[in-house]
């Protein structure tokens, strides 16, 4: 289980105002974790990094 009560998070560059933002923290050794900034306390979805690089990659191309 990976501890996220002390994460930074920080919303996309890309998300709008009109509240559909999505919120990632860094600094997680080996994982990208992502959660929905609506929900703060909600749950968080714990991406392995290399696939949230590929991800991340695919939306650019």
């Amino acid at each position: 289980m990976i501890d996220l009560a002390h994460v930074q998070w920080r919303k996309s560059t890309h998300s709008g105002n009109g509240g559909q933002c999505v919120e990632v923290a860094d600094g997680v050794p080996g994982v990208v974790p992502v959660r929905d900034s609506k929900a703060p306390a909600g749950p968080a979805l714990v991406v392995p990094a290399p696939a949230w690089a590929a991800f991340v990659a695919s939306l650019r191309a």
